[in-house]
């Protein structure tokens, strides 16, 4: 299992089209990808979980992957977070 802690930095947050790259990136990989925010644990494969998390500009959640791909999960989803998804 690895793990790091990420701010997202995209004006809007976590809405409905960086919630669908996000997924869609994490759906690329075989590891169990979660991602932590106040408390709660979101699935980063499911859109839904993920716009249920309600996360904002400058919110910090901390990615969590777990399996045979989880190095290269986790570099490809922290690099796209930073990357602000496009925005």
């Amino acid at each position: 299992m690895v793990s790091q802690k990420v701010t997202i930095k995209n004006p809007t947050g976590l809405h409905l089209r960086p919630a669908g790259i996000l997924c869609q990136e994490a759906m690329n990989f075989k590891s169990y990808i979660t991602f932590h925010y106040r408390g709660n644990t979101a699935n980063a494969k499911s859109v839904l979980s993920v716009l249920g998390a309600c996360i904002k500009s400058g919110d910090e959640i901390e990615l969590v992957c777990e399996g045979e791909d989880e190095e290269e999960a986790l570099k490809s989803l922290v690099g796209i977070i930073n990357e602000g998804f496009g925005e």
